[in-house]
C-alpha cells in the first residue's frame, strides 16, 4: 500500500491559508520551495478537493487540466463539474475507505494529498494520512484555512526529519500514528 502523504505550507498559527485563500505571506522561492518542487516530482498520485482545484484557476488553470501533468490527480467533489471533453483529471464524488483503500493498492507510488482543510479532516478521522510534512512559515495569518478541518480525532506524531531553513521558515515530517 502506497503512503498519503500530505506536503503543505502552514503559518504559526495552523492555517494553510488566510481569508479569502490568500496565501501571498508564505515564501514562493528559496531553498525550502526548490525541495518541495523536487519532492513533488515523486509523487504519482495527487488527491484535492474542490477548493483545491478550483484556486488553480487563479494562476491560469483551465477547468479539466491537470495541474500535475506528470502524476495521476483525482479531485474529490460532488459539486464541480468539469468539462465532458476532458480526461485530465479525475472526478470523484465521494472517497468512501474501500476506494481509498483500493487507491492506496494500485497507485504507481506515494500519494499526494495537496491542499488540505476539509478532506485532510476527513482523512485524519479515517487514520488515513501516514506522513505529514509541514513547510513551517513564521507568519500569523489570524484565519483562513485550518490545516486540519473539521476533524475530531487525535494523532500522535513521531518526528522523522527536521531542517531549519533561512528566514525562519522550518520543514518538519512526521509519522502519524
Amino acid at each position: 500500500m502506497h503512503p498519503i502523504i500530505y506536503d503543505v505550507a502552514v503559518s504559526a498559527d495552523g492555517f494553510i491559508a488566510g481569508p479569502g485563500a490568500e496565501i501571498s505571506a508564505f515564501p514562493h522561492e528559496g531553498d525550502i520551495v526548490a525541495d518541495y518542487l523536487t519532492r513533488l516530482q515523486n509523487y504519482k498520485t495527487v488527491l484535492m478537493g474542490r477548493a483545491t482545484y478550483e484556486f488553480g484557476y487563479r494562476f491560469g488553470l483551465d477547468p479539466g487540466a491537470n495541474p500535475y501533468p506528470w502524476a495521476r490527480s483525482i479531485v474529490v467533489s460532488s459539486g464541480l463539474s468539469l468539462p465532458g471533453d476532458r480526461a485530465d483529471v479525475e472526478l470523484w464524488p465521494d472517497l468512501p475507505l474501500d476506494r481509498l483503500t483500493a487507491l492506496r493498492r494500485d497507485s504507481a507510488g506515494p500519494i499526494y494529498l495537496c491542499g488540505g482543510g476539509i478532506l485532510a479532516g476527513y482523512l485524519l478521522d479515517l487514520g488515513q494520512i501516514d506522513i505529514l510534512r509541514l513547510k513551517r512559515a513564521p507568519i500569523l495569518l489570524g484565519g483562513g484555512t485550518p490545516l486540519f478541518a473539521p476533524h475530531s480525532c487525535a494523532a500522535n506524531l513521531r518526528l522523522l526529519d527536521q531542517r531549519d531553513y533561512s528566514a525562519g521558515l522550518l520543514y518538519q515530517e512526521f509519522a502519524l500514528s
